[in-house]
């Protein structure tokens, strides 16, 4: 179903480009091996992370509907907002560890996790990733009471599905990242470097997503 006054491609375009990019991003992940070496993945994360406003911004404008453009204002402004704390905070991550890669996080982290020494950092980085993925309480994009539903107002079945599992797909990266910089492999706990542990971790962070939904 699409609106008669809309933009047709742009409209179909946008929640593919959304999906495309949140699935690409999980190419320099660890999990011990990336599926893509890449010697700056940080920055790779950080260029493709940003390309996300263009996807909202493009389904809010080709939907000609007010509510799905001011909602997809909102979002784009909340993202760069948040975009330029999490670059921040991931660059003062690289001092310490001294490198660009995610696969160097897990040798720097072998005598202690960064979590102990920077957890100022780790608690803003974990702030940041809940409005970089519009979880409660920065869902000021969906505004239910005023904007029904935001810049997907107007999507159903299979493009409104698409920007679902885009949004999933990002929070669980988005875990993930942070249990690589922040809880990577140390010899203290002698957690075997797989993936199963990586995903334990990362699924524990996105259960505290949830928990601090639902209080």
């Amino acid at each position: 179903i699409r609106p008669s006054a809309s933009s047709q491609a742009l409209f179909l375009l946008s929640p593919a480009l959304a999906l495309t990019l949140a699935l690409i991003l999980w190419a320099p992940i660890p999990m011990p091996n990336p599926l893509s070496e890449l010697n700056l993945s940080i920055l790779f994360i950080i260029a493709l992370s940003s390309l996300t406003v263009y996807s909202i911004l493009g389904s809010g404008w080709s939907s000609n509907s007010k509510y799905a453009l001011i909602g997809a204002l909102r979002a784009v402004a909340q993202t760069i907002s948040y975009e330029v704390t999490l670059a921040l905070i991931l660059l003062c991550t690289v001092l310490l560890s001294g490198n660009f890669t995610l696969q160097n996080f897990n040798i720097a982290q072998e005598p202690l996790w960064l979590i102990f020494p920077m957890w100022p950092l780790a608690m803003m980085w974990y702030v940041s990733t809940l409005a970089e993925t519009n979880r409660t309480p920065f869902d000021l994009t969906e505004g239910e009471s005023e904007l029904v539903s935001g810049f997907n107002v107007e999507y159903a079945s299979g493009p409104f599905a698409m920007f679902f599992l885009a949004e999933y797909s990002n929070i669980l990266l988005m875990n993930t990242i942070s249990a690589v910089i922040f809880l990577g492999s140390s010899t203290l706990l002698s957690l075997p470097l797989s993936t199963i542990t990586l995903m334990t971790k990362a699924s524990l962070l996105s259960l505290t997503f949830l928990w601090i939904r639902a209080s």
